[in-house]
């Protein structure tokens, strides 16, 4: 009897445990989503956010989604939450062939598959106190075959005032500083793609200075950290900074992403600044023609540390790296106007040759525009991006696309995008773009936020 009883017992347990899951997972309305560490007032319209909503807690894409508790005790906390992305990608025609700036023809081959793109676990807590905080990240990236395990810990003195340590975002674009994965489709625009710093391990500070400005500052071992073993680093130090303003609502909704899936009954604004400074090395022998650095590319979609890049036979081992942006942010009854404008220069170049330019300067924006067709279910949106490069080649895209949420909330979409590009600068196979394209990529995708 005792052991009927008790098998009874653990059978009304795991059916609570799993309606309470259910509950959680399929939240409606009046139980949106969110992010860890939000809060949300509701009224007849939609969510209205109040003034502590939405901070994040860690940088970049490293923000852990709301997530599920594990353990919470007097001596700390751990939770798990999840990011997952798979897409259909096809970039038309398959095969082409296009010039680089020096005229030399490249073969492109579009991609046409199905794949898993992207996963993310993050383990993330607090140790000792609330001050103290983690995030261990599990990250991998199925287009690339790369799998890494890394993490931040940070420290809260006060609303001012935050002190962080582990891999972070070189703060060369909005999309760099927390939005992840709230773009308008499942990746960034070829205007954020194709300049951008990338990741790397460093130590920042951040807080607010004055209510409504904010500021973050990076220092990092180098543009990105993709592929650099420690023994190839050199001893300069990349640096980077942002100022960013929310002068009307003190928030721009989750994690401050693209769209106003929230509602906005009052106008949500966002006005910042970004810069960042580098040497970059090629990390590897002059005399191999491939580059580990990756994360530089020129206008042309050619790496900037391959061999001939500038000039045949010629490699360039040292450059600078200085980047400048600014951008502008609108959301209001589910409309959201998004608008960024970038600027960067390479310069003193070190090379095992004579070079036939000393600096290259590129500029470039981007531009999209949401609308919340159906209120928590239905998005449209259009994107632009344009480029005022030094080769005079002004690669540009444009297109849209539509994002459904089956469950009302941000936690799931369905995303279907067809943009035209031409002469792409962006390139890899990480993101939407393979650099050379001139012509339509369609993509269908889903992705998940826990």
């Amino acid at each position: 009897m005792n052991t009927k009883r008790a098998r009874l017992k653990i059978v009304c347990i795991l059916a609570i445990s799993i309606m309470s899951f259910s509950d959680r997972l399929f939240a409606q309305n009046d139980t949106p989503v969110l992010d860890t560490q939000q809060t949300v007032i509701m009224i007849k319209r939609g969510p209205v956010m109040n003034d502590s909503a939405y901070k994040n807690y860690a940088s970049g894409e490293f923000t852990p989604g709301r997530g599920f508790d594990l353990v919470r005790t007097k001596f700390g906390a751990l939770n798990i939450s999840i990011y997952a992305m798979a897409r259909y990608l096809n970039q038309m025609p398959g095969t082409q062939t296009w010039e680089d700036h020096l005229g030399r023809p490249h073969d492109f081959t579009g991609r046409n598959d199905f794949y898993w793109h992207r996963s993310m676990i993050w383990f993330s807590g607090w140790v000792g106190t609330p001050k103290f905080t983690y995030a261990a990240t599990v990250w991998t990236v199925f287009t690339t075959q790369q799998t890494l395990i890394y993490g931040n810990m940070q420290y809260r003195v006060n609303s001012h005032l935050r002190f962080g340590l582990g891999v972070g975002p070189n703060l060369s674009v909005r999309s760099m500083q927390g939005s992840f994965p709230f773009y308008s489709s499942t990746d960034r625009t070829m205007g954020e793609d194709a300049l951008r710093g990338g990741f790397t391990h460093g130590f920042w500070i951040t807080g607010e200075v004055v209510p409504k400005l904010y500021y973050n500052v990076m220092f990092g071992n180098n543009l990105s950290t993709l592929g650099i073993q420690a023994s190839k680093l050199t001893r300069n130090i990349a640096k980077s900074a942002s100022i960013w303003w929310l002068a009307t609502t003190n928030e721009f909704g989750p994690r401050g992403g693209i769209g106003d899936f929230e509602y906005h009954e009052k106008l949500a604004t966002r006005f910042g600044a970004s810069y960042v400074n580098s040497r970059e090395d090629r990390f590897n022998n002059i005399g191999t023609p491939s580059p580990d650095n990756t994360q530089i590319r020129m206008t042309d979609g050619v790496l900037f540390f391959e061999t001939s890049a500038l000039a045949e036979n010629v490699t360039v081992d040292n450059a600078t790296y200085n980047m400048f942006s600014i951008d502008a942010g609108f959301k209001y009854r589910g409309f959201n106007l998004q608008a960024e404008f970038y600027g960067r220069k390479l310069s003193k170049f070190a090379a095992d040759g004579p070079l036939p330019i000393s600096e290259l300067n590129d500029f470039g924006y981007s531009l999209q525009v949401n609308k919340m067709i159906i209120p928590q279910k239905l998005m449209l949106y259009g994107v632009h991006s344009y480029f005022f490069d030094a080769f005079k080649r002004h690669p540009w895209e444009a297109g849209g696309g539509i994002n459904l949420y089956p469950l009302k909330n941000r936690s799931w979409r369905l995303n279907g995008q067809v943009i035209y590009v031409y002469k792409t600068a962006a390139g890899g196979t990480f993101g939407l773009y393979t650099a050379g394209q001139t012509g339509p990529t369609i993509t269908f995708g889903s992705d998940i936020l826990l």
